[in-house]
């Protein structure tokens, strides 16, 4: 994985990892979607309202609780939720790279 050296004026270096996976920002859209940003630019729009209605949804089945589904937020470059759940944003990043839409199965 390349790394980046990064220096702030009277900041001490640090070590910032460069992934081109990793998610940058994330906005709740209507239907269980949500547009996703990711680091080298690919915007796409992750579609999780068949993997949330799945009776093989595990985890992801509490999602259907608009209130917890719109606590999504970005933590280490993936989209995570207060339960637990999480997206691959490796996968994310190469479904909607290709599709620019990702119908996450159920």
């Amino acid at each position: 994985m390349p790394i980046e050296t990064v220096a702030q004026e009277n900041q001490p270096i640090g070590i910032k990892a460069i992934t081109p996976w990793r998610v940058q920002s994330v906005d709740v859209m209507p239907g269980y979607c949500l547009s996703v940003t990711c680091n080298d630019g690919t915007t796409g729009v992750v579609d999780m309202s068949h993997l949330i209605a799945s009776e093989q949804a595990g985890i992801f089945a509490a999602l259907q609780d608009k209130s917890l589904f719109n606590q999504v937020r970005v933590e280490l470059g993936a989209l995570t939720w207060p339960n637990g759940a999480d997206l691959d944003p490796e996968w994310m990043h190469e479904e909607i790279g290709k599709n620019k839409t990702w119908c996450i199965p159920g």
